[in-house]
């Protein structure tokens, strides 16, 4: 079996596809070595095992809808594109979604994916309970409200902490969006204006390719605070879009979600678009500027392997083990072509351009930092290696990538 892109196979024995959470327990209790599967939109082994694979796609219920809260209940292995009509028509919405909405609610939790907008947060940052399935077969509940520190380490647990199936999410009501795609804003332009850029929408995406040094850019809009269309005319330098855009140039649009400002639901506008690989980092929003810079001087590197590079902005969050752990974030992504071998002999040239602004990668996406340089980019992991402890006293939910990431070899503990 391999991963949604195709580049990974996973090595575990077995493969199950439980039903009901008793059935996740008694996998859990009876396994030596067991992980837990979304959608399998991961580009690395962050999921895989020599052992047991628990797939959770069947856990795909939402439990529990409560307007008084604010809040939706839901079985992990639930997709974005399953629970996001149903919310909708409920009169609710999620603040904030990925590119794709295939993935898994837990799984996105779970590796901090995703977030745009400069107020909002990642998708973990929603997460305000959650349900565990610990390594004795147990169910532990966490919340936002009754563990505080504790539970901000265990939202963004990389699977270190047991079987999540069961998350409770906080909602708004629901609001619908425009989104202007404006072609041609140029580098110089983009480094002069680029706090006013990332302000102009609820949510801001830069596409681009680097070798052009121009920009696209596409600007979802709250309907109730659209502004007028002659100020829309311009942003620094470029111009809105005639016809329907794809990220990667020269692609069909069809697939893409509406544009050209005809308003529509959260659902359908937050979303981009449904053979690649992909690399995320996180940079300080203060470096922004020097990090977009930095990316640049490597363009003619980067641009015989790439499909496109999108650039976003996140909010700081609390989460221990979040790339914008206390930050407001610059993501610099890249959408690469399946080419693995090249990718990965430039990506430590990137690390090294990046290195003087502590980029922080995505955990599901594929990076080459060294271990002891990743670790010393969260200030948390102590803790979150003392809550694996707690929760994994004998390693039942490590592999490779974990161990990898966590393991303090100076204090003599040794992967497992």
């Amino acid at each position: 079996m391999k991963n949604w892109a195709g580049n990974h196979t996973y090595e575990a024995a077995r493969l199950h596809h439980p039903t009901t959470v008793e059935q996740v327990q008694q996998l859990v209790k009876g396994a030596d070595r067991v992980k837990a599967l979304g959608r399998r939109h991961s580009f690395n082994d962050i999921a895989d095992t020599a052992g047991d694979l628990i797939c959770l796609q069947h856990l795909d219920r939402v439990v529990a809808l409560d307007p008084r809260r604010r809040s939706v209940t839901v079985e992990a292995g639930i997709a974005y594109s399953q629970l996001c009509p149903r919310l909708h028509r409920e009169g609710w919405a999620l603040p904030n979604l990925a590119s794709l909405p295939h993935i898994s609610v837990a799984g996105a939790a779970s590796t901090a994916t995703h977030g745009s907008g400069d107020r909002n947060g990642n998708l973990a940052t929603v997460v305000s309970a959650l349900e565990v399935v610990t390594a004795d077969g147990d169910v532990v509940s966490l919340s936002r409200e009754r563990d505080g520190e504790r539970f901000h380490g265990a939202v963004v647990a990389l699977g270190g902490i047991g079987v999540v199936t069961r998350l409770t999410l906080d909602l708004k009501p629901a609001f619908d969006l425009r989104q202007y795609v404006y072609e041609g804003l140029a580098l110089t332009d983009l480094l002069d204006h680029f706090d006013d850029v990332m302000a102009c929408g609820y949510s801001v995406s830069l596409f681009t390719d680097w070798t052009s040094r121009q920009f696209h850019v596409w600007v979802k809009q709250l309907v109730a605070q659209d502004v007028d269309p002659e100020a829309r005319r311009l942003l620094f330098g470029s111009s809105p879009s005639t016809r329907p855009q794809h990220p990667v140039a020269g692609q069909p649009a069809a697939g893409c979600t509406e544009q050209q400002g005809v308003a529509g639901p959260w659902h359908e506008r937050l979303p981009h678009f449904g053979e690649e690989l992909q690399s995320e980092f996180f940079v300080p929003r203060p470096q922004a500027r020097d990090a977009l810079l930095a990316i640049d001087e490597l363009r003619q590197e980067i641009a015989p392997l790439l499909h496109v590079s999108e650039i976003r902005s996140i909010a700081a969050d609390e989460l221990w083990m979040s790339p914008c752990y206390r930050q407001d974030c610059i993501a610099l992504h890249f959408t690469w072509k399946k080419d693995w071998g090249p990718v990965r002999a430039l990506l430590p040239t990137i690390e090294a351009a990046l290195a003087p602004f502590h980029p922080r990668p995505h955990w599901g996406k594929l990076f080459t930092l060294p271990p002891q340089r990743l670790q010393s980019l969260y200030e948390r992991l102590p803790d979150f290696r003392e809550l694996l402890l707690q929760h994994d006293p004998g390693g039942k939910f490590r592999n490779s990538f974990l161990d990898a990431c966590t393991t303090d070899r100076t204090a003599g503990d040794r992967p497992r």
